[in-house]
């Protein structure tokens, strides 16, 4: 029996490529605080995946998108104190998604708002030490087209206050 006590954190994430380069967002909270995530998270209340994905990059780069297809899911386990939780297990849809309109800006700060603002990164510019598990899976899927079935675990995992 496990003394791990997960908290499931479900989301929806995209994909923008442009130049070679992805666009990430700086975290202001959570697990992946001070590191490159993808745009994306939760849905609202009544809110369809496709709704909370536009919205999400929206709020969070300054950016319209439209979805061009559901890659697929992913998830991944990792150590991270929160409330009475000693994990997380992070469940993943992943887009590929192309921009129709908006610019790059600063999000409006909100409650629940984590996003600092958004960046293009190379590959070569990310690691587990800077990027959440996420933007790894992200390139990854960019070079094999696959996101693989298995989650992903992370047995140490350091959030970065």
């Amino acid at each position: 029996m496990s003394d791990k006590k997960y908290h499931r954190a479900f989301g929806v994430y995209g994909i923008y490529i442009e130049d070679g380069k992805l666009l990430v967002i700086h975290k202001g909270a959570g697990p992946y605080i001070n590191r490159f995530d993808l745009p994306g998270g939760s849905l609202e209340e009544g809110e369809s995946l496709e709704e909370a994905m536009r919205r999400e990059f929206l709020e969070e780069t300054g950016i319209e998108i439209e979805i061009e297809e559901q890659i697929g899911v992913s998830d991944f386990k990792f150590p991270s104190v929160w409330r009475d939780f000693t994990n997380v297990h992070h469940i993943a849809v992943y887009y590929s998604v192309r921009k129709i309109g908006g610019e790059i800006s600063i999000p409006e700060q909100f409650e629940g708002q984590d996003s600092l603002g958004a960046v293009w990164v190379s590959e070569h510019e990310v690691s587990r030490e800077n990027a959440s598990p996420l933007v790894i899976k992200a390139f990854e899927w960019l070079e094999t087209n696959e996101l693989g079935l298995n989650a992903e675990v992370y047995e140490e995992w350091e959030v970065l206050k």
